[in-house]
């Protein structure tokens, strides 16, 4: 049987290596489903093998001797001497200037020339020899010593000092991009204090047990799911909803894990383990949003993969043959294909697009929208139509009792709401909770027999040997008006008006997809009076009513047929369209547990402005990720036409590779911002 597993990369500084970790275990059909998370440092998989990790370290090593495989987080920093090591490398070369005995000269540029370039070097020699594989390491390598040989030896120094200066900056970019991230992200609670008699002891998360207590401090998150049942305070829930304002929680109240006490003492009785926990689900959706890949990334990673042996057989034709060409000497040829190795690095696109569709997810859980994918990012920004469910979606779903109607003289409008809660005690629909809120005595359901729920049409069943039916107009055969009816021995007896209250930014929203060009559309099971008022009250483009959930995915499969269709809806009978859609957007809070896993995107908040938060950095991301490919290429092209006809040095040709990389670095964390 296969197991999953997830191992920490400690490292891992390049998205095209990790690309190629990738590529090799999926290669080997030992392993299923491998996938490699730059911004995150992990590797996860499936296997059935044993001694795992020997086997995952001898391909990983094979490929990036320096990386360590670790099987928890290391949150021990090891200690860094890039920067020592550049700065003995420069008192050196300072000193090169200062001593005029040119053998001391020469003996210190070279010691200068070994601390800047050997760690350099060593990398690139161990891909050749135990991967096969020539990087940028062995294209820097390649230049600094060649440019040394012909007597360029400043150039040649002036390159490593460059392009050791910049990985440095470089790291500290990522490094602050990945930490900035997860900040935004991490909404794990490791421990609890839970409370056994007079004593509280504490304890990891993952131990608590449904109906424990436990003590949630000032300051301190509500480790699990659970229900206040002592004590009053305010929570900032802020984490999982974007909601600013504090929530007051008194007993009973539900509390989510993850929420923040900001006032006194709470006891809280634990509803569901920590693995099953709100905060639990929106950490692991959200820390393993980048393993599916949008095209563009694959792309980019996948030429990578060909890029550095096509520029070393350019450099090898520039040098060899430019002067067989042009009136030029070797030297300048060889100089010149130098300076091309160092032009040629693909750093700044294999680092900056993965960081985009990070950045532009992490700002999206920042506004409650937690995206399960970078291609989401992508598919979005191409949709043109947008689908909406109406309960619980459009509308609030908070049912309230509006008017009972009687028929039937020899009923009254008490005895029509208790005959129809005798159905509604087997029922777990919303208008169930309402109908029985309304009912005072005790029913005594033993009474009610052959009990029948009909999907999307109503209830029937006997009860003193009526046969009862309760649901649509349709299901009782009527063409009168109203929300449900009741029907005994096929006669018509009663009906219940209720409100459906219309979220109050809905108008708002459909406003602004409209001024997008985003054609909407609503698909419900209600009748068609309920659903035209919703549809004329937000502003809806069309409408279709009283749709059973084949019918309803039917209807999405016919609109996919010519469009790029987002699906938002919030139900079990909205689970199917919702995997359907190129999009599916699903309601966090009032949603399914279905819903939620088989939608692409999870508003955490339920306000349907998520969607147009989603829309705006979908758009920013996709833009950034251009103005990124664009100017790293476009300045790559340019510089490396100015190096082949001779007008620029090394010192360009190393801006054109770390510079570049850290301007879209930099340009990437721009989605972050609000």
């Amino acid at each position: 049987m296969l197991k999953n597993y997830k191992f920490y990369l400690q490292n891992l500084d390049c998205a095209n290596c990790a690309k190629k970790i990738e590529n090799k275990i999926n290669e080997d059909k030992r392993f299923k489903d491998a996938v490699v998370n730059f911004n995150l440092l992990t590797l996860t998989f499936k296997t059935d093998i044993s001694n795992v990790y020997n086997e995952v370290s001898k391909i990983i090593q094979n490929i990036e001797p320096d990386i360590i495989i670790n099987e928890v987080i290391n949150t021990h920093k090891n200690k860094d001497y890039e920067l020592l090591r550049l700065v003995i490398a420069l008192i050196l070369l300072s000193l090169s200037f200062v001593f005029k005995n040119n053998i001391l000269k020469e003996i210190l540029l070279i010691l200068s020339y070994i601390l800047l370039l050997y760690k350099t070097a060593i990398k690139a020699l161990k891909k050749i020899f135990k991967s096969h594989t020539i990087d940028e390491n062995l294209l820097i390598t390649i230049s600094a010593i060649g440019a040394y040989l012909i007597g360029n030896d400043l150039e040649g120094i002036m390159v490593v000092l460059l392009y050791v200066i910049g990985k440095i900056l470089e790291d500290k970019a990522v490094n602050k991009s990945r930490t900035e991230i997860k900040s935004l992200l991490d909404l794990k609670v490791n421990k609890a204090y839970l409370k056994e008699g007079d004593y509280i002891k504490e304890i990891p998360v993952e131990k608590l047990k449904v109906n424990d207590i436990v003590i949630v401090k000032k300051g301190e998150s509500v480790p699990a799911d659970g229900l206040v049942m002592s004590g009053n305070t305010m929570l900032d829930t802020s984490n999982l909803t974007g909601e600013s304002v504090l929530q007051k929680a008194t007993i009973n109240t539900s509390v989510l894990s993850g929420s923040i006490n900001k006032g006194d003492i709470i006891e809280v009785k634990i509803t569901d383990t920590y693995y099953n926990s709100k905060a639990y689900k929106i950490f692991e959706l959200t820390m393993n949003a980048t393993n599916n890949k949008s095209k563009t990334e694959t792309r980019v990673s996948e030429l990578a993969r060909y890029y550095t042996p096509i520029v070393l057989i350019v450099a090898i034709f520039i040098g060899a043959f430019l002067p067989l060409i042009f009136n030029i000497t070797y030297e300048d040829s060889i100089y010149r294909a130098l300076t091309f190795l160092v032009i040629s690095c693909p750093c700044a696109i294999a680092i900056s697009v993965p960081l985009s569709y990070f950045a532009g997810i992490g700002a999206s859980s920042r506004n409650s929208a937690l995206i399960k994918g970078s291609n989401f990012l992508d598919i979005i920004n191409k949709c043109d139509t947008i689908i909406f469910d109406k309960t619980g979606t459009l509308t609030t779903g908070s049912f309230k009792l509006e008017k009972i109607i009687s028929y039937d003289s020899k009923y009254s409008k008490e005895d029509i709401i208790r005959i129809i809660g005798f159905g509604e005690k087997f029922s777990d629909h919303p208008i169930a909770k309402v109908i029985l809120n309304e009912i005072t005595e005790e029913l005594d359901i033993s009474k009610v027999k052959n009990y029948q729920e009909i999907d999307g049409q109503g209830l029937s069943f006997t009860l003193n040997n009526d046969a009862i039916k309760v649901g649509s107009a349709k299901f009782v055969g009527t063409t009168k008006k109203a929300n449900i009816f009741l029907s005994i021995n096929d006669k018509l007896i009663g009906a219940v008006l209720f409100n459906d209250n219309v979220k109050e930014n809905a108008k708002e929203v459909i406003e602004e997809l409209k001024a997008k060009k985003i054609h909407t559309i609503m698909l419900t099971g209600d009748n068609k009076s309920f659903a035209k008022i919703v549809a004329d009250k937000v502003g809806l483009d069309e409408y279709s009513c009283e749709l059973l959930p084949d019918a309803k995915y039917q209807k999405l499969e016919s609109i996919m047929n010519n469009h790029k269709v987002i699906f938002v809806g919030d139900g079990i009978n909205d689970t199917p369209s919702l995997v359907k859609a190129d999009v599916g957007i699903s309601m966090g809070e009032i949603g399914t547990n279905s819903a939620i896993e088989a939608s692409d995107i999870v508003l955490m908040n339920d306000n349907l402005k998520g969607i147009l938060d989603v829309l705006k950095i979908a758009h920013k991301t996709n833009k950034i990720i251009m103005l990124n490919l664009i100017f790293a290429i476009a300045t790559k092209l340019i510089i490396l036409g100015l190096a082949t006809i001779g007008y620029a040095n090394m010192a360009l040709a190393v801006f054109a590779d770390t510079g570049v990389t850290l301007i879209t670095i930099l340009n990437s964390l721009r989605i972050l911002k609000r």
